[in-house]
């Protein structure tokens, strides 16, 4: 099976490409979704951010207090980190699970749709990568018009992320969202038709022979580490 990370800057229209991958029944695990599922009450990692922030991150129904979480952390980098060395490792398990899942349901490739993609370094661990990009002025004008704001403000939110130029040189195949959504349509369906036929048919052979699949990720893996050493 192929893994396909998925990824993007804020307001470069990656949610969009994830709905259309959604509309054609490929299966694209979500990362913000599976952020909120590991925090969920009764959760380890839940446990764990209380333990560290106290119970006032807790709203009443014992749900957490995202809010709260995000004014504790906001420009604090220590407590950040700390935050983020709770949830990322659980967010990454998650992941692995549905990835397994996907396996095990004989599926041809799966998406892992991740914001931060190439920052938390789970790009090592996909057989490809599909960044959605537009010119940078783009991003600005539709961050301004999405959320209202103004341009400092969008300004400033990108220029806390990663440029998603940098990230592009980290892609397998880039989906140019600077046009219309006809346009990307396009780039959606001819992109797939490319990742259909890089999964080929040895998924067939990794689903009914497992060692095989585990000797063509360790392939996998040790090609896209030397390609960017």
């Amino acid at each position: 099976m192929l893994v396909v990370g998925l990824t993007g800057g804020i307001a470069t229209g990656k949610s969009t490409v994830s709905s259309l991958l959604k509309s054609r029944q490929i299966p694209v695990i979500d990362a913000d979704i599976l952020a909120r599922e590991v925090v969920q009450p009764g959760t380890k990692g839940l446990t764990q951010i209380v333990a560290h922030f106290g119970s006032e991150v807790l709203l009443p129904d014992g749900t957490l207090d995202r809010k709260k979480v995000g004014a504790i952390i906001f420009n604090n980098e220590v407590k950040r980190k700390k935050l983020n060395s709770i949830v990322h490792p659980a967010v990454s398990r998650a992941i692995l699970w549905n990835v397994f899942w996907c396996w095990l349901r004989g599926e041809k490739l799966c998406v892992v749709d991740v914001p931060l993609l190439i920052e938390g370094g789970l790009w090592k661990w996909m057989g490809k990568v599909v960044v959605v990009y537009c010119s940078a002025d783009i991003q600005l004008q539709r961050l301004m018009t999405r959320d209202n704001s103004s341009r400092e403000d969008a300004s400033s939110r990108l220029n806390s992320q990663l440029p998603i130029a940098q990230k592009v040189e980290y892609a397998d195949f880039v989906l140019d969202n600077s046009g219309t959504l006809q346009d990307l349509e396009q780039q959606v369906r001819s992109c797939l038709v490319k990742l259909e036929r890089t999964a080929g048919w040895s998924w067939r052979l990794s689903w009914l022979f497992p060692p095989f699949a585990l000797v063509s990720v360790l392939w996998t893996l040790g090609w896209r580490f030397v390609k960017r050493s």
